[in-house]
């Protein structure tokens, strides 16, 4: 079991590839009524949860790719804090390919609600894993404050 205070060092660049990438999928699947892309979307968040971001398959293309090219400095993050993220969603992307099976209109409103949150998450703003660290600190929520 991983430390949850742990972190790992990734390239700038890939992180912002991968959360730009997922968005900009997420958006034609939804766009183009793919199907078939949202499964594609769901297991990578599913690998990036499952080999930590450290061996995240977006952060690793860029990574073993255009890093080489274009070296960008190194970010920090939360493995833990990470990994959280990436189950959340998975979950959502699994939640919308339920729907599209069973009631596919249903299933593109939900995907569009993923596309929002995939696109506010690319922007820097990841409120999976703000609600990690909310979660782990216990400073900013107020039902977790210790009396």
């Amino acid at each position: 079991m991983e430390n949850q205070c742990q972190s790992a060092t990734v390239p700038k660049a890939a992180f912002f590839f991968c959360r730009y990438s997922l968005a900009a999928l997420a958006w034609v699947a939804w766009c183009f009524e793919l199907r078939l892309l949202m499964v594609f979307i769901f297991v990578i968040l599913a690998l990036s949860a499952l080999l930590t971001i450290r061996r995240a398959p977006l952060i690793l293309l860029y990574t073993h790719t255009l890093h080489r090219l274009f070296p960008s400095s190194m970010e920090e993050l939360s493995v833990s804090g990470m990994r959280f993220a990436h189950i959340l969603g998975s979950v959502f992307a699994g939640i919308c390919l339920v729907f599209l099976y069973l009631d596919e209109r249903a299933g593109w409103r939900i995907t569009l609600l993923f596309c929002i949150m995939k696109t506010i998450s690319a922007l820097g703003l990841c409120p999976a894993y703000k609600l990690h660290r909310c979660m782990t600190s216990g400073s900013c929520c107020a039902f977790l404050k210790q009396r």
